[in-house]
């Protein structure tokens, strides 16, 4: 896998693309000279395990015949800065599933469990330096 990224501005903005062609802008934040013309890098981490454990989801619960009405999904992470360095991993980070639907809430458990033990690559990525949960709800 290759991606690239070509510089937009003077500044901070890039526009990335990757195998799939679609243009994914990348920006810093204005307080550092950004002009917050697209998602910053560490956003992108988070919503790239976001989007790999709900295509995993979607796929499994297809199989168990569960009929997804919606999805959405927050990922939500905590920051830790190491000793000596400005780096500042993620430490802990949640993955909260919203399903609207007749789903069976076992079902559903059983599919992100799925997800984050055995399918989704973006959180064997996390899962030597950060602490992953998850949390769901049904809305009926």
């Amino acid at each position: 896998m290759q991606v690239e990224l070509v510089r937009v501005d003077d500044a901070f903005h890039f526009q990335a693309n990757g195998m799939s062609g679609v243009a994914v802008d990348i920006d810093a934040a204005e307080n550092i000279g950004g002009h917050n013309a697209g998602s910053r890098p560490m956003e992108l981490l988070l919503m790239g395990l976001g989007g790999c454990t709900a295509i995993d989801v979607i796929l499994i619960m297809k199989k168990q015949r569960q009929v997804i009405e919606d999805l959405k999904i927050s990922v939500s992470g905590e920051r830790v800065k190491i000793e000596g360095t400005e780096m500042t991993p993620f430490r802990k980070i949640n993955v909260h599933f919203k399903f609207k639907g007749n789903i069976v809430e076992a079902k559903a458990q059983k599919a992100i469990e799925l997800s984050m033990e055995k399918y989704c690559s973006a959180t064997a990525q996390f899962s030597g330096s950060a602490e992953i949960t998850h949390t769901f709800e049904i809305e009926n």
